[in-house]
């Protein structure tokens, strides 16, 4: 097997265990709260590894543009690893969060980096079915996690489910240890109070989103209304240190390129409609529209399959047509499946739902490759790790904000309604949001046409084709 084959199959394992990790522990968690005790301290399994996971995502293509893409994949690995062998000997919920978070700053990596090391290793026309397997995996492991995570639970014990990721990340670890070879130490200091500033004020964003909304909050909201403006303060004075430092964190000028900072805000746009509604889907089909519990976790199999089957066809098209017409496309399905969710009611067929669902994920799948394709074409090789992680960090973010904004619509319903029938009340509620994530899905599709039309596709694959190799045997 060539090394090139060797590493992309390494890369691969990677993305799936960083993929199977959001549903597969979720499947296990009632199992876990009823051994560890600490249900108070249930979103917070979660929110640290979100947390952890969404604040390093640019450290880790920074750093990797600086010194190597070999060197922090395989630190992310065994970051991911460590963090879920403790996480499987947790004894208490609280150590269960503090695993989880060093679970999560392995798997920030795992994902811009591995689609870093396969843009420094594939032309432009390559990588886009490169990238179209990633999405496939993608898609696999997130219908595959919660059968996987119910059977092991039941079966075996919940501690398993951390446990598995162990061999599966060992032998991604060797097949892209083995293969990958790095360029040389580029000697250049670690922007460490960019790095600093940055992640403190992510995290306090993060921190006062989930709390925005939540019927379950702990802080006050003259707290949270503190923590917004905090984050503002850091991000001032991050700003201020990238300016002036030699090797910055997030090099600002990259946001002169037209085509990074229009793929970035449509990314992110994407992203607060998308995820934002995508964590209530679930809720809507069972608490609102009276389906069953096994019918609400398969309500977004229809999403899933329409992301990976456009994904496959998408990265066939985007060297023929360029960037511009299929992120246009990709908004307008978005769009389209949103207003179609806005119909749904409790009298609705499920059908309606599932097809409103599969043409919102055609949508992510045009959209997603599209993007990323479009930043990784617009940098040379050296900044090909940050302008991965640029657009895999702007949708996180987007994702977190969208849950918050949907989040505070739903409860400022219920609040509203409060001596209302409650499955009345909540459908509403949730149709707002909805409504919500349409109204942002369609400044979404606006964001799309400021994508630069004429895109030097040629010019961009001559351009890697050029780079020195990243692996011994290409």
């Amino acid at each position: 097997m060539s090394s090139r084959r060797r590493v992309t199959l390494g890369v691969l394992g990677g993305i799936f265990l960083a993929a199977i990790e959001g549903t597969i522990v979720a499947t296990a968690m009632p199992t876990v709260v009823e051994q560890l005790g600490g249900l108070a301290h249930y979103s917070w399994v979660f929110a640290a590894y979100i947390l952890t996971s969404t604040v390093t995502i640019p450290l880790w293509g920074r750093l990797s543009d600086l010194y190597g893409r070999r060197r922090f994949y395989l630190a992310a690995i065994g970051l991911f690893l460590l963090g879920s062998m403790l996480s499987g000997a947790a004894q208490s919920m609280e150590q269960l969060i503090v695993f989880r978070a060093i679970q999560g700053m392995g798997a920030g990596g795992l994902l811009p980096l591995g689609m870093t090391i396969i843009g420094d290793m594939y032309t432009l026309e390559e990588r886009a079915r490169a990238q179209a397997w990633f999405s496939s995996v993608w898609g696999i492991a997130s219908i595959v996690g919660p059968l996987v995570g119910g059977f092991v639970t039941s079966a075996i014990s919940w501690r398993w489910v951390f446990y598995l990721n162990l061999p599966f990340g060992a032998v991604a670890a060797y097949l892209v240890g083995s293969a990958l070879v790095d360029r040389p130490t580029s000697g250049v200091r670690i922007d460490y109070a960019g790095a600093g500033l940055l992640a403190a004020s992510v995290s306090t964003l993060l921190v006062a989103l989930g709390q925005t909304g939540s019927r379950d909050a702990v802080l006050a909201a003259s707290t949270v209304t503190l923590l917004y403006v905090a984050a503002a303060v850091l991000l001032v004075a991050f700003l201020a240190v990238e300016r002036r430092t030699t090797a910055p964190i997030v090099p600002l000028d990259l946001f002169a390129n037209r085509l990074v900072s229009s793929a970035t805000l449509t990314g992110f746009l994407v992203g607060v409609a998308m995820f934002g509604a995508l964590a209530y889907v679930p809720l809507f089909v069972q608490s609102a529209l009276g389906r069953s519990a096994t019918r609400a976790g398969s309500a977004l199999t229809p999403l899933l399959l329409g992301w990976v089957g456009m994904s496959a066809i998408t990265s066939r098209l985007v060297p023929r047509l360029g960037f511009r017409p299929m992120v246009i496309a990709g908004t307008t399905f978005v769009m389209l499946g949103f207003f179609g969710l806005t119909r749904v009611t409790h009298d609705s067929p499920m059908l309606f739902l599932y097809l409103a669902l599969g043409v919102a994920g055609m949508g992510m799948g045009m959209c997603m490759l599209t993007l990323l394709l479009a930043q990784q074409s617009a940098v040379p090789r050296e900044r090909l790790g940050i302008a991965t992680s640029l657009g895999q960090f702007s949708r996180s973010i987007g994702g977190a904000v969208g849950v918050a904004i949907m989040g505070s619509v739903i409860t400022a319903t219920l609040s509203a309604h409060g001596d209302e029938p409650a499955a009345g009340v909540l459908e509403l509620a949730l149709h707002r949001a909805f409504v919500t994530g349409a109204i942002v899905s369609v400044v979404a599709l606006a964001s799309a046409f400021l994508v630069p039309s004429g895109l030097p596709l040629t010019r961009a694959s001559a351009r890697l084709d050029e780079s020195s190799p990243s692996t011994s045997k290409l």
